[in-house]
């Protein structure tokens, strides 16, 4: 086994650890639930999933659901199957994108809560809580950004930009960037956690 490939298992083996920390913590499982949910609601009103809505309960569901559920609106959008009015709140049900925003969700969530654990024990991680934090939440705005041909050309028209061929491209990287940018920032913080010391963060 070469080096390199041992070192990253080693650094994967200590995220790992890391994680098994928080989700040991009645606070960190609660930050991380907390910040996924959270992020996964910002995700939904970015791409036009999540909006207002009217008086009332209303669903509708397309004739095909699982046609249609896997029907690309653009490189990383896909079509709804059913729509949801809850009072004020109306959700387009597209299970792909749900299933895109809650990988994104967790990601961000398990980056804040490792630097939960690092702020409470610092001497196990020896980071820098601040700047871990900042990694982790800042990595997942691209995403925000990724809602493509919805959302993209609005922030751009409102900036008074020409959505040009070559931008409108550009947001369909914005997803996986973001995810890449996520899991890095989450395995920067997890090679830094020292196994022995965080062991006994785990107990306290």
């Amino acid at each position: 086994m070469s080096a390199s490939l041992q070192s990253f298992r080693t650094i994967l083996g200590q995220t790992w650890l890391a994680l098994r920390i928080v989700l040991g913590r009645r606070d960190g499982r609660a930050i991380l639930a907390g910040v996924s949910a959270g992020y996964l609601l910002v995700y939904l009103y970015a791409i036009g999933h999540l909006g207002a809505g009217i008086d009332g309960v209303e669903l509708f569901v397309v004739s095909d659901p699982l046609g249609t559920a896997f029907v690309r609106r653009s490189a990383f959008s896909f079509e709804p199957i059913a729509r949801l009015v809850l009072g004020p709140v109306t959700l387009l049900l597209a299970p792909v994108n749900v299933a895109l925003g809650a990988v994104l969700g967790g990601l961000v969530g398990a980056n804040v809560a490792l630097s939960y654990l690092a702020w409470r024990s610092p001497e196990a991680c020896g980071i820098d809580p601040g700047a871990a934090s900042a990694g982790g939440v800042l990595a997942g705005v691209p995403a925000l950004l990724s809602g493509a041909a919805c959302c993209g050309p609005v922030v751009l028209i409102a900036l008074g930009v020409q959505a040009t061929a070559g931008l409108l491209a550009a947001f369909s990287v914005l997803l996986p960037a973001a995810g890449l940018l996520l899991v890095a920032t989450l395995l920067l913080v997890g090679r830094r956690v020292d196994p022995a010391l965080a062991r006994g963060a785990e107990d306290g």
